[in-house]
């Protein structure tokens, strides 16, 4: 496994240490670490069952780890969770929102939620949508959305509390070829423009391909952390999916 030298400064908006977790006989993650700097765009890449689901719950305050650390800006996510979850937007390969109400329901009770008082709240709403091509369309229901749009909202809410690190799970499932580009596009921007540090886990190699990093994920272990260019030339000058498919054999015949 590959362990490259950071040139990042400041401190790391995520740091994880000898994460396990298992469910009853199951050991889903074997002791795994990263970390995450601000502005770095960084590629969780691995098979179905590899982990990633699990990883992504603990990170995320969903579950906790049954041995290793965990912060979040610096907060535990066990003793400080309220304040380590405070900095963290994301958004889940399910969709959360409510479909029924209107986009500005939906964001409006997630900035309610951080207690953000109702006229910045109204002015995020107001600049998010206009970002995303979604002016005017403050009140729509959600259920009249393409699942791009219905994508772009959930960023959008993601970011309303102005978190330093966004989670992405498998954010791009079910979503046509323009709108996985244009919602990876505009995450990259987020990274590359110092706003955020983002955690991109997926399983779409061509996904990964202008990471920062990438950290491939196989049965519960992190087993290469490195540039792109660097998981090609480990594996002999292979193209970007070889390099991954000689890392994780078991994808070749669609096993997790």
């Amino acid at each position: 496994m590959t362990h490259p030298e950071t040139t990042d400064s400041g401190t790391p908006v995520l740091i994880a240490s000898a994460l396990q977790k298992s469910y009853g006989a199951t050991l889903a993650l074997k002791s795994v670490s990263l970390s995450l700097y601000p502005g770095q765009f960084v590629a969780l890449l691995g098979p179905n069952g590899a982990g990633k689901s699990t990883l992504v719950q603990l990170l995320s305050g969903l579950f906790v780890p049954d041995r290793g650390d965990l912060s979040v800006l610096g907060f535990d996510i066990r003793t400080q969770a309220p304040r380590a979850l405070a900095g963290l937007g994301v958004v889940f390969q399910q969709s959360s929102l409510d479909l029924d109400l209107s986009i500005r329901a939906n964001l409006l009770f997630h900035t309610d939620l951080h207690g953000i008082a109702r006229k910045t709240a109204l002015q995020r709403i107001a600049a998010g949508l206009e970002q995303h091509g979604l002016q005017g369309q403050d009140g729509v229901a959600v259920r009249a959305l393409s699942g791009g749009n219905r994508r772009k909202v959930e960023l959008i809410r993601a970011l309303l509390h102005q978190p330093k690190f966004l989670l992405m799970d498998e954010a791009t499932v079910g979503l046509d070829p323009a709108s996985r580009h244009d919602l990876m596009r505009s995450v990259e921007a987020l990274a590359q423009a110092g706003e955020v540090a983002v955690l991109w886990a997926t399983h779409l190699v061509d996904e990964v391909a202008h990471a920062d990093r990438v950290l491939v994920l196989s049965q519960g272990e992190i087993v290469f952390d490195g540039l792109p260019s660097e998981l090609i030339a480990q594996s002999g000058g292979l193209s970007l999916e070889q390099a991954f498919l000689q890392l994780c054999p078991a994808t070749r015949n669609g096993k997790s």
